[in-house]
């Protein structure tokens, strides 16, 4: 009896706490909702900029107000664009981002599971070098890998891109995944080995289907890098049809040097295939980056 009475006690203080915060008055913070404002400006106006002068005519470039819409909207510029190669130059991105990309997530994710599950102490000196591999800056080997990439007679391919891509990206790649997978409950691990799985077995079975929301994270991270890497491309090739997208950027400027409207078509080109990845990856890529790091 007497319990009852101090489990209603406790109910009715709760439901008066709970109608005490329900009557407080919430103070709005005018400071924090007008930087947020500010910053959402900040992100919105340039974007904005550039999609309505690309539908702008040249002609009116440069008499009509820049930050309100053209009178008379047209495609030319895109046309314009598109008639200049601009399909050959997506495709090379295309295939340089998707084959860096794949390669690098694979081997990072297996590279992560090796470093969490095994205690050998190679395996933990194999961490540190990949460790190492974030505080070497990629402009400083670009001499080197020029040397390696003409010795390995590799200048001028898309392999060229691809190669250094993948050793860059995969440092940071496997430091995302290790700290993702470390935090996967070790009894998970261990009833799959009670029952007789293999390490394919649960790499392919467990990590793949609990690691989704960081391969996505790291998946969007690095398809950004490679997408809008330049030294690489201006360094290791030199012929039309090996250009890529950020490249082709740079001799869109040359070549439309005084249409502006074009230039800005090509850049809203150029950002559609990693506006879509992120649109279709973005529950993913949120809950990967507020994973894995708690500790």
């Amino acid at each position: 009896m007497a319990t009852t009475l101090q489990e209603r006690r406790r109910a009715v203080s709760a439901a008066e706490r709970g109608r005490a915060g329900r009557g407080r008055r919430v103070r709005p913070n005018y400071l924090a909702g007008l930087g947020g404002f500010v910053w959402l400006a900040i992100i919105i106006v340039p974007i904005y900029y550039i999609v309505i002068t690309s539908v702008g005519q040249q002609s009116d470039f440069y008499t009509g107000n820049p930050l309100l819409p053209s009178s008379n909207p047209t495609l030319d510029s895109y046309q314009a664009v598109l008639d200049n190669d601009f399909f050959l130059y997506l495709a090379n991105s295309l295939v340089v981002t998707v084959a860096s990309v794949v390669v690098t997530v694979g081997i990072s994710l297996m590279a992560a599971y090796a470093i969490v599950r095994s205690r050998a102490r190679v395996v933990r000196l194999t961490f540190s070098l990949f460790l190492l591999g974030l505080a070497i800056p990629l402009q400083a080997t670009i001499i080197p890998l020029y040397y390696m990439i003409g010795q390995a007679h590799l200048y001028d391919t898309l392999l060229a891109l691809i190669l250094p891509s993948i050793a860059f990206a995969i440092p940071i790649t496997v430091l995302i995944l290790v700290n993702f997978i470390r935090d996967i409950p070790g009894e998970l691990f261990e009833s799959m080995r009670v029952d007789g799985a293999s390490h394919w077995r649960m790499f392919l079975s467990l990590i793949i289907p609990l690691s989704r929301p960081a391969i996505a994270t790291v998946t969007l991270y690095n398809a950004l890098n490679v997408w809008n890497g330049f030294l690489f491309p201006l360094v290791l090739t030199q012929s039309p049809d090996k250009r890529v997208l950020p490249l082709a950027l740079w001799t869109f400027q040359g070549q439309f040097t005084i249409n502006v409207p074009a230039i800005l078509a090509a850049v809203v080109l150029s950002t559609l295939p990693i506006f879509v990845l992120y649109v279709l990856g973005r529950r993913q890529l949120v809950a990967g980056l507020t994973a894995g790091f708690g500790k």
